[in-house]
């Protein structure tokens, strides 16, 4: 898909789509266009055919025009950010529903900022062309061109620069669904190895590394190889690193969950909607989507991945309730329930990540089911031990429109984990289940600033429309880019 960004006449350009984002009163080009169709637009405002309400489309056919047609895309209430995205998201599903190869998107009567609704346009674009491949051979798309038209010439750098980021982003999505969708006796954690490695293969600012079960024993992960014990598939701890910046430049780590399985273990889980556990990887699969997207964006700022990949599977050998193991902090575990193995796995890569003395860490998990009812299928939870960290990546989930719902950490939540056996058990009991899952991982986060992100309720959708989302990569690309601007102004 190409994307380009033009401020030369409107009418000029050469397409067979025009999305025109308009209220029911037409302004500016609006105006113009329906004046060149002798009041085609205004007419079918008048009888009603199209009210110009936020995220109404309506594809008009140009007379004489060999198949050319319009694409009106509704505008009135849309105000904040959010609402904003829906409607270019509505505008782009009514694109590709159309047989278009080369579209033009009118930049007017949306937001002031052309860098940020150009992002947001390419990235809606990309993920709407998304579809899921089971290894065959895709269909080529329909669409080839989209061209941001401004009629400010003075936003155009910022419109072409706002289009390669979105774009970008739109991808790692895009990759991130890919391997969230696949199923689980494809994704491996040793598939996922492969597919990070392949990530790095021609990229000079990449590298990968995997470590096995037997470099994790050394290194003493008891916790994290308590969870694969139970499954005949390896366990593997993938790292990957992006160079963007100097190499004394600290590093933001990345740290995602990946259970390619999540059966629950010896804790099995209920039979309805476990095929839903191949998306307790989703994770990983978001850290591998970032990766993605920083090296087709190539912003200048360093990176760490890591990804924990296991299968959580009742065998002979897996870890029974009331286990103890000991983590690679030395902290022993109590495991009172084999069906909260996130933490467990996530615990020794969080300690890990300190060899790479970290600017800040972010972990991203489908941790716990307590999340979807607290906040629904709409927010991700956001839990960390510096104030700082949250408010930036609030508000990188407002301007992104990934959202995030801060949750609190107090120390009344932590002494739920208590345990008379161990230095900690890895449930807290059945109030507050997200909360405690984190303050578990606070435990071993005490040396760096550090975030959660508990996407169990964002990272995939069921029902009729099931699969993979690609969320959190838009709110973490967010916090990356403004990240990387920040170092470059200081």
């Amino acid at each position: 898909m190409d994307f380009t960004a033009s401020s030369a006449q409107l009418l000029n350009i050469k397409a067979d789509s025009l999305i025109l984002p308009t209220g029911p009163q037409l302004k500016d080009s609006a105006q113009a266009l329906d004046k060149s169709l002798d009041g085609a637009i205004s007419s079918l405002i008048k009888a009603g055919d199209f009210s110009g309400r936020k995220s109404e489309t309506l594809v008009m056919h140009i007379p004489g025009a060999n198949g050319k047609r319009i694409i009106l895309l509704g505008t009135e209430g849309a105000t904040t950010n959010q609402q904003l995205i829906k409607v270019i998201r509505a505008g782009a599903s009514a694109l590709k529903k159309t047989p278009s190869a080369k579209a033009v998107w009118v930049g007017e009567g949306l937001s002031e900022d052309a860098e940020w609704e150009a992002g947001i346009i390419a990235r809606s674009i990309q993920t709407a062309s998304y579809k899921y491949s089971s290894g065959k051979k895709a269909k080529a798309q329909k669409l080839k061109t989209l061209t941001y038209w401004t009629g400010k010439k003075g936003s155009l750098a910022a419109a072409k620069k706002g289009l390669g980021y979105g774009s970008a982003v739109g991808n790692g999505m895009n990759t991130a669904r890919q391997l969230g969708n696949l199923p689980a006796n494809i994704c491996t954690p040793s598939y996922l190895a492969t597919q990070a490695k392949a990530l790095a293969k021609g990229q000079a600012k990449v590298t990968t590394s995997v470590l096995n079960e037997a470099e994790m024993k050394k290194l003493k992960m008891g916790s994290l190889l308590s969870v694969s014990a139970g499954s005949d598939e390896p366990g593997k701890l993938i790292v990957i690193k992006y160079q963007g910046a100097k190499a004394s430049v600290k590093p933001v780590v990345l740290v995602g969950k990946a259970v390619t399985f999540d059966s629950g273990g010896i804790s099995l889980k209920p039979g309805r909607g476990m095929d839903e556990m191949k998306y307790d990887m989703c994770g990983g699969a978001s850290v591998i989507g970032v990766i993605n997207a920083l090296i087709e964006n190539q912003l200048p700022i360093n990176v760490v991945g890591i990804i924990p990949a296991v299968e959580n599977m009742p065998n002979g050998q897996a870890t029974k309730p009331g286990d103890v193991v000991t983590s690679m902090s030395g902290q022993t575990i109590e495991v009172l329930n084999t069906d909260a193995e996130g933490r467990l796995i996530l615990c020794d890569a969080l300690t890990y990540v300190g060899r790479f003395k970290p600017d800040t860490v972010i972990d991203i998990a489908t941790l716990t089911g307590a999340v979807i009812g607290a906040l629904g299928k709409e927010t991700a939870g956001l839990l960390s031990n510096d104030d700082q960290l949250a408010e930036d990546l609030l508000s990188s989930g407002l301007r992104s429109g990934d959202r995030a719902w801060r949750l609190p950490m107090y120390e009344e939540y932590d002494s739920l984990l208590k345990s008379n056996f161990a230095d900690i058990a890895n449930i807290g009991g059945p109030q507050a289940g997200t909360i405690t899952a984190a303050c578990f991982l606070g435990r071993f986060t005490k040396k760096y600033k550090w975030a959660h992100l508990d996407v169990a309720g964002t990272a995939w959708v069921s029902g009729a429309q099931k699969g993979s989302t690609g969320r959190p990569v838009p709110i973490l690309m967010d916090y990356l880019r403004s990240k990387a601007v920040k170092s470059k102004a200081g």
